[in-house]
């Protein structure tokens, strides 16, 4: 199957193992190293709410190619068969979004544009 087929559900879930693993990777390259210290900071990076508030600065911004916002909005358009946890149904599904577009880049396999958006995420995140 073409990646480019994939419905938003498929490519959120392959973006939410990269982006947790990216993020894994920061926390641990900051020296952090007891578990329940790394959940708790991950929290602030891979939360539905914090994913959400990601996407809604870099759209903001501009930051997304119209391919890329395409795949945004299959992801933030999905149907998800779950409830989110701890997030309201908008907030759930805006952090598809970027999950979605974190799949498709990886997928893809377009690196480059895939460490610019983690970049951009952590620029976010470091003035909270």
């Amino acid at each position: 199957m073409d990646i480019k087929e994939y419905n938003g559900t498929a490519l959120a879930y392959m973006g939410d193992a990269v982006m947790s693993m990216l993020v894994r990777k920061k926390l641990l390259a900051q020296g952090y190293q007891q578990s329940r210290v790394l959940q708790k900071k991950s929290e602030a990076w891979v939360s539905a709410k914090a994913q959400a508030a990601f996407l809604k600065e870099l759209e903001a911004m501009s930051f997304f190619r119209e391919e890329e916002w395409d795949i945004v909005l299959r992801g933030r358009n999905t149907n998800p068969k779950s409830k989110a946890k701890n997030a309201d149904m908008i907030t759930y599904r805006y952090a598809t979004g970027l999950e979605a577009v974190f799949g498709y880049l990886y997928l893809m396999k377009q690196e480059e544009r895939l460490m610019e958006l983690w970049h951009a995420i952590e620029a976010i995140g470091e003035k909270r």
